[in-house]
């Protein structure tokens, strides 16, 4: 058995369906979430992790990470919570390439297992893979880990944290689009597969001496 922990952005789904679709519905509802779960302890930590005291300041500070595409903790939680509610009030769909289920499917019968390693909050995870447009991906998923349970994407220590988890590194297969991570995935001792998507950011992206597929029909675990 192999455990195969996937990247989101640009792996499985495109980037625009996360930095339009996504980031567009999050931008004017952050002020307003704030203000509705102040009592929240999740939402106090957001607000102590951005370090303003008000609202307008708060997401101030929030509109320029997400302008930045900065990887922030607080605003990726306070992202995850609003679209979640997006999802279960049925105003977002999640977006996956076609070659992406059949393979989650495939993997799944097959007896591998399957994680999610994103810089997206869990929060945010789940709802995606559950609202996929042609079914509940969510269930095939056994872990997910973020910046918050696991720690930055580019730094091998996360993902020895991981592999506390799910077990020897050498039965860890890591699915992203981006080399950097690749690289400290391999340097915790997991194997790894660059994804090269077409018409994605990191397509041109030099991803070194390792394994490198276009689509999911490729990967024989």
């Amino acid at each position: 058995m192999t455990t195969i922990v996937l990247d989101i952005e640009g792996t499985t789904s495109s980037t625009q369906s996360v930095h339009v679709g996504l980031y567009a519905y999050a931008r004017p509802r952050l002020g307003p979430h704030l203000d509705a779960h102040r009592d929240d302890p999740e939402v106090r930590a957001v607000l102590a992790g951005i370090g303003a005291g008000g609202t307008a300041e708060a997401v101030e500070v929030l509109h320029g990470w997400m302008d930045g595409d900065v990887k922030a903790t607080p605003l990726k939680t306070l992202q995850g919570r609003i679209w979640a509610e997006g999802f279960a009030a049925g105003e977002l769909t999640a977006h996956f390439f076609p070659d992406v289920p059949p393979a989650l499917r495939a993997w799944h019968a097959a007896g591998h297992r399957l994680a999610v390693f994103s810089s997206g909050s869990v929060a945010g995870q789940r709802p995606w893979f559950r609202h996929a447009a042609d079914g509940d991906l969510s269930v095939l998923v056994s872990h997910w880990f973020d910046t918050v349970n696991a720690g930055p994407k580019r730094e091998p220590a996360s993902y020895e944290r991981i592999a506390a988890t799910l077990g020897e590194p050498s039965g860890l297969l890591f699915l992203s689009d981006v080399p950097a991570e690749l690289d400290a995935a391999a340097a915790a001792g997991w194997r790894t597969i660059g994804v090269r998507r077409p018409g994605e950011p990191n397509a041109a992206a030099p991803f070194g001496p390792r394994p490198i597929v276009t689509t999911f029909e490729e990967i024989h675990p």
